[in-house]
């Protein structure tokens, strides 16, 4: 952060007040217009995917329907770990450090996995460096490039009627940024993400570029 950064205006309390409230009217717009973006999300259309991709876990060999684990919904989180790199993405670290206990998805029938085209001993290695659980799985074939992000990352959303898979959301960019909580909780306080494209000088890194696995920093 710039040590000339413009800090907040010190007021009296009922004028913090005023300004409080006068934000939460934005905040609740913002909310509201969340919740609609959500509502056109649900009811984007869907196109019919092959359901017999293959993956490797720790179990052995998967299909995208096994990936499902049962349940009707399935979020795969493309993580950028490739055949002979010995760390992933410092972007893709902190997403997944970020990833909730799996039990609150799995009570909305709900199943999560990340996938990667990195061998399975390779990210088993680094689950284990960074002391994560979250199920895993190397890609076998074209899954990545299929949907999209070969060499890249992204979250792609399927749903699941009997055997049959749908594929109904993708996102990538700063679309992934919703699924970081850590920022959620920075954007909360007056120095934010101390990124350059905040306001008032805060910062001189583009967005996520001061991210760095959790035992670099």
């Amino acid at each position: 952060m710039s040590e000339t950064t413009t800090l907040p205006a010190v007021v009296s309390h009922d004028e913090w007040q005023i300004a409080r409230d006068a934000l939460l009217v934005k905040e609740k717009e913002l909310t509201r217009a969340a919740d609609a973006i959500a509502a056109e999300r649900r009811r984007l259309p869907m196109v019919r995917f092959d359901s017999g991709y293959e993956f490797e876990g720790p179990q052995g060999k998967m299909t995208l329907l096994d990936l499902f684990e049962g349940r009707r919904q399935l979020i795969v989180y493309h993580f950028m770990l490739a055949p002979g790199q010995k760390a992933g993405c410092p972007g893709c670290s902190m997403l997944v450090d970020n990833i909730g206990h799996p039990a609150h998805l799995h009570a909305r029938d709900t199943t999560l996995y990340v996938v990667a085209p990195a061998t399975l001993p390779e990210i088993e290695r680094y689950k284990e460096r960074m002391g994560w659980t979250v199920p895993w799985v190397s890609t076998l074939g074209d899954f990545n490039r299929d949907c999209g992000v070969d060499g890249g990352f992204g979250v792609s959303v399927f749903l699941r009627d009997g055997d049959d898979v749908f594929r109904t959301y993708f996102t990538t960019g700063r679309g992934g940024d919703q699924l970081v909580g850590t920022l959620r909780y920075l954007d909360l306080t007056p120095l934010g993400r101390q990124e350059a494209w905040e306001e008032g000088g805060r910062g001189t890194d583009g967005p996520g570029y001061w991210w760095k696995r959790h035992d670099e920093y």
